[in-house]
């Protein structure tokens, strides 16, 4: 009998102290993890948030609406009709390349509650308003300059594969989805239908709306107050007003939807998705994206940089390029993603950004010191692999001379003309000094964040790395030229083909102000070089292959210009911070203000954008011209102080 009450007791007392370790692991476990649950939840949820409502969601055309999630889209379509010619889409900026439509983008909010735009094609000019309103769609397109008889042609559709069906009577769209049954009545003279469309003649107004009206000034007051939705450079940047409004304007009108992995995105400009199969991310152009729009839309910032940064390779670096069917699986691009998010977890300080992001960042990061060092230098590469079908363009890239200067952002500029390309090891043979300190920069910020996230032995390793390259960046110092320069790896001789990536040791603190004084003073306004008018041209002005004006040839970019002044911020250097932001806002202005278009490059010596056909017109990066000022202006946490 005692026997068995001193099992039973056992037995308790075992229940009991498992019973207390579960309490205390649970317990433990819901401090460690329940806020990142929460947090979790956040990341999971923030393209749920993101895409709903109606918005110009399909990169096909700015003229298509779509209601998402039910991919409900009302396309508008334009006829000519003396031709009889239809215009299908129409896309911004697209008139530099082939002469078709061009399109003025109008003010506009990010999620569509607002949208305007004017078209002129052929003959017809008309403006295009919109208002999204509790799922509400509201279209207004006014004619500006018409001839008789040209109409408008509103196509109802459903996209993507989505479940769904759309019924047109008479004058009433009925669109029918899973969860919504939703009418529209489209308001204008001699309506005509078919099955598959309504036309109407564009000598007045035209509108569509939830609700029958009887003319289409009804629904102007929704438009009107619709538009006050829209943010105004003027009232909330007043040092920086018309910079915020480029800046603003093309991120918003090059956000889109992606059907295939079902998030909202925000590539660098219709024209590129329209021609790689409906979207593409860039590597450090997405990167850039998410730090611009961390100004004023911490979801946007927080998806793109997300999106871009889960795109990591089997070999663990975040590649070139991405879109439907492909990934550059044999480059990455300048590491510039620690850059951006510490700036925008500086911004928001929401730990669970970090957390999302830390581990693919820190593979990156190893990757360069694993794949891409040559006797202790960094160097541009390009590793050999079979893909699946894809363009002979892309095809031709991979582990050779060309996919390495891919890697590096700057595809054809002259530094990699004399460069040896090693076809054994598949490495660009040149001791880059923008690729070292855009690493050393990338090892600082991440052992910021490791410090952040509680992460000692990270921290340690990054710290080490970073002070290594820190070492060899000093050896491409050329006291008697007063610049780092690159360094061919087989002669062990400098080269003297300049380029403002040649600044960049200034993100890394590595020159002392000394140097710093010299770089600027003997370089950047050096008229030989890079100082004029419109700064900083992509190679030195007394260069050969600056009057090529092609491309990385020649042309001003604004992402050099962008990290130039970040490095500038490290250093006592006033007046040269000065000059490149105003020079960056007056570039970025000139053909803003008159032609609403944001370029992708300009021609250094006349400031154009339009005078090539490879700049595209309205390229989000070129806002970073403007958004220089926006941090200058302290709008944006200072860039170099640390977490």
């Amino acid at each position: 009998m005692r026997k068995k009450i001193i099992m039973k007791i056992f037995k308790l007392t075992i229940c009991f102290l498992i019973l207390v370790y579960l309490s205390f692991r649970t317990g433990n476990s819901a401090k460690r993890h329940g806020p990142d649950d929460f947090d979790k939840s956040e990341a999971n949820n923030l393209q749920a948030k993101l895409a709903i409502g109606w918005n110009t969601w399909d990169n096909g055309s700015v003229l298509t609406h779509v209601l998402l999630s039910e991919g409900l889209a009302i396309k508008l379509m334009v006829k000519d009709h003396e031709s009889g010619d239809i215009l299908k889409e129409a896309l911004i900026g697209r008139e530099d390349f082939d002469s078709r439509e061009q399109v003025l983008p109008g003010p506009r909010t990010y999620d569509g509650t607002y949208t305007e735009l004017e078209l002129r094609w052929r003959k017809i000019h008309i403006r295009v308003q919109s208002a999204s309103i509790n799922n509400d769609l509201y279209l207004l397109v006014t004619p500006i300059n018409i001839s008789p008889d040209d109409s408008l042609i509103i196509v109802p559709q459903v996209l993507w594969g989505r479940k769904g069906e759309v019924l047109i009577e008479r004058e009433k769209i009925i669109g029918k989805t899973p969860n919504h049954s939703i009418e529209l009545y489209v308001n204008g003279e001699h309506l005509q239908t078919t099955k598959d469309n309504i036309s109407v003649h564009l000598n007045k107004a035209v509108a569509i709306s939830p609700k029958k009206i009887n003319s289409a000034k009804d629904i102007a007051k929704v438009l009107e107050q619709a538009r006050t939705k829209v943010p105004d450079g003027k009232n909330i940047y007043p040092e920086a007003p018309e910079q915020y409004n480029a800046m603003h304007t093309v991120l918003a009108w090059n956000t889109i939807y992606d059907p295939i992995n079902n998030r909202v995105i925000t590539p660098v400009s219709r024209n590129w998705s329209a021609t790689s199969g409906g979207w593409v991310l860039f590597d450090w152009d997405t990167y850039f994206a998410a730090y611009m729009l961390s100004l004023d839309n911490k979801d946007l910032a927080y998806a793109n940089a997300l999106a871009i940064t889960k795109e990591i390779t089997k070999k663990r670096f975040i590649p070139n390029m991405v879109q439907p069917g492909f990934k550059s699986e044999d480059r990455s691009q300048p590491p510039v993603g620690s850059l951006i998010i510490k700036e925008i977890y500086n911004k928001y300080r929401e730990k669970w950004f970090l957390e999302e992001v830390f581990d693919n960042l820190l593979s990156w990061n190893r990757f360069w010191a694993n794949n891409r060092d040559v006797d202790g230098y960094l160097c541009w590469g390009s590793d050999p692999y079979v893909p699946g079908k894809i363009s002979k363009f892309l095809l031709k890239g991979i582990g050779t001379k060309i996919g390495a200067q891919w890697e590096s952002g700057m595809d054809n500029s002259p530094m990699w003309d004399e460069a040896f390309f090693d076809s054994d090891r598949h490495r660009l043979l040149l001791a880059d000094v923008g690729l070292m300190s855009l690493y050393i920069a990338d090892c600082q910020n991440l052992s910021e964040m490791a410090e952040v996230l509680g992460k000692p032995e990270v921290f340690r390793e990054l710290k080490e790395r970073a002070e290594k390259y820190s070492n060899k960046l000093k050896t491409l110092w050329d006291d008697q030229f007063g610049l780092y320069l690159n360094k061919d790896l087989r002669t062990g001789q400098f080269s003297y083909r300049l380029s403002p990536t040649l600044f960049y040791p200034l993100l890394t603190k590595v020159p002392s102000q000394e140097q710093a004084e010299r770089m600027i003073k003997e370089h950047f306004y050096n008229p030989r070089e890079f100082w004029g008018k419109y700064i900083l041209p992509s190679i030195a002005r007394n260069d050969p292959a600056y009057k090529d004006n092609n491309y990385w040839r020649g042309r001003i970019w604004a992402p050099l210009n962008f990290l130039v002044y970040l490095g500038l911020r490290n250093y006592n250097l006033p007046e040269a911070r000065k000059d490149l932001v105003e020079k960056s806002a007056q570039l970025l202005l000139q053909s803003w203000t008159r032609d609403k278009h944001v370029f992708e490059n300009y021609n250094a010596e006349t400031g154009q954008g339009n005078d090539v056909d490879s700049s595209d017109a309205f390229y989000h990066w070129g806002a970073l011209l403007g958004f220089i000022s926006l941090i200058d202006k302290g709008y944006m946490p200072a860039p170099e102080n640390p977490l």
